[in-house]
């Protein structure tokens, strides 16, 4: 058997996690000097990160492993607790916190938020090359290879999810054809040092108004969203009922349903009548991914609700129950984190924190250029790294009402992601000397 944890019942990862989570908030609301100064320094939301990560890295829980079947033979098994939470939590969550949208008073947020998207875009087109060429220096053979073996064919399928996702990754890996064996290294590095970086993301949250300061930031625009979401909510505030509960949770949840059923009838309608789309080699190959539309669908559906009645339960909480569902969201995410993963391939995870570490700067620099807040910094680049299912946890950690700013551009970074990704792979395969 390999890597099996301890735990491997999802009923009993799942009761772990949310004991994580009710460890955290707990000791949060204690108001002795230790939590406080301790809160101080550590966000509540990095530590829902990081506790699960601590337990699949000491073995307790994982999200996948291998071991022995009935027959002897060595199979993969895996944790269906992130599934569950990516697609049935994630757009309940969306759905929950969107009834409360200005939509007018997002697009008054102004260009900053798409600069800062596309700067993130282009850190990582340029940033792949650089780190080639910086650990060429150093390392020659990690960056090396031949034919299918080839370290930049297999650092394509990292610009294809680093852009925009599993489906670009996918069609990257179709494109370049990259040795399937050696496959499982570039995911690796994906999940490292891509969770670094939330990691670190989720720690300048609780900085923020400091980084702002320092960047010189004009956050007034982002201030009057939230002021505005928030004395909205005052005003039709109540006590929540039984019905309430049960009202909102039955929104949340049929939306949920359509958008699956949405999300599968356009996938299946594109592949079936356009051959195009069912081209792995081809940047429309991204459009059957049942999880962009699944995304896209419950959102456009509580946009379109924020336009109704329903939009007063968010006096009863409706973003809230929201948020519940986005922090267990992000407990599954950090037990996909295993730190130990980290020594395992150095060369390679080098390769990636030079990659991630180009794009940060980028990001920075621009960021202090045009006087962004550290907000369409974050987002900006959790939008390309770690799209749809990561961009709406780091905007809503600011407040829930901005959640819908991280969708928005997570939904373009599929768009671009396999285009970027393709030119991010020639001049990858230039620096490499190939």
């Amino acid at each position: 058997m390999e890597n099996v944890p301890f735990f491997t019942d999802d009923t009993i990862v799942f009761g772990i996690l949310m004991l994580c989570l009710g460890l955290v908030f707990y000791t949060s609301s204690i108001r002795n000097n230790f939590w406080k100064t301790f809160y101080k320094f550590v966000p509540a939301l990095l530590l829902c990160y990081l506790l699960p990560a601590i337990f699949n890295s000491l073995g307790i829980i994982s999200p996948e492993w291998k071991e022995l079947d009935a027959e002897g033979v060595l199979v993969k098994k895996s944790s269906n607790v992130y599934y569950v939470a990516s697609r049935f939590l994630l757009p309940a969550s969306l759905v929950l916190m969107t009834l409360s949208i200005d939509l007018k008073s997002i697009f008054n947020l102004g260009p900053k938020a798409l600069i800062m998207f596309l700067t993130g875009t282009l850190g990582v087109i340029i940033g792949g090359p650089i780190a080639i060429l910086l650990i060429s220096l150093v390392s020659p053979e990690t960056v090396g290879g031949a034919g299918f073996d080839a370290i930049w064919r297999g650092l394509s399928t990292l610009a294809g999810s680093w852009i925009g996702g599993g489906a670009n990754q996918a069609a990257m890996l179709e494109i370049y054809q990259y040795n399937p064996e050696k496959y499982g290294g570039m995911v690796l590095v994906d999940i490292v040092v891509a969770n670094i970086w939330m990691a670190i993301l989720l720690l300048g949250i609780g900085k923020s108004d400091k980084i702002d300061r320092w960047l010189k930031a004009d956050n007034s625009a982002i201030e009057a969203l939230k002021q505005k979401v928030s004395s909205y909510a005052e005003s039709i505030t109540r006590t929540p009922t039984l019905s309430d509960y049960i009202i909102m949770l039955s929104i949340a949840f049929t939306v949920v349903g359509i958008a699956h059923w949405g999300a599968a009838g356009i996938s299946s309608l594109l592949s079936d009548n356009f051959e195009i789309f069912n081209d792995k080699s081809s940047a429309l190959s991204s459009f059957t991914s049942k999880f962009f539309w699944m995304i896209t669908i419950a959102t456009a559906i509580g946009i379109l609700l924020s336009y109704t009645k329903v939009k007063q339960y968010e006096g009863a909480g409706a973003s809230k129950l929201g948020s519940v569902f986005i922090y267990i969201l992000v407990a599954t995410i950090g037990m996909k984190m295993d730190i130990g993963k980290i020594f395992e391939n150095p060369g390679l995870i080098a390769i990636g924190l030079v990659w991630m570490a180009i794009h940060v700067l980028l990001l920075i620099g621009v960021a202090k250029l045009i006087k962004a807040p550290y907000f369409f910094l974050a987002v900006g680049s959790k939008a390309n790294i770690g799209g749809a299912a990561s961009a709406p946890v780091v905007a809503a950690a600011f407040h829930p009402s901005l959640a819908t700013v991280g969708v928005l551009l997570a939904v373009f970074g599929y768009v671009v992601g396999t285009y970027g990704a393709l030119l991010c792979t020639i001049l990858m395969q230039i620096a490499s000397g190939s």
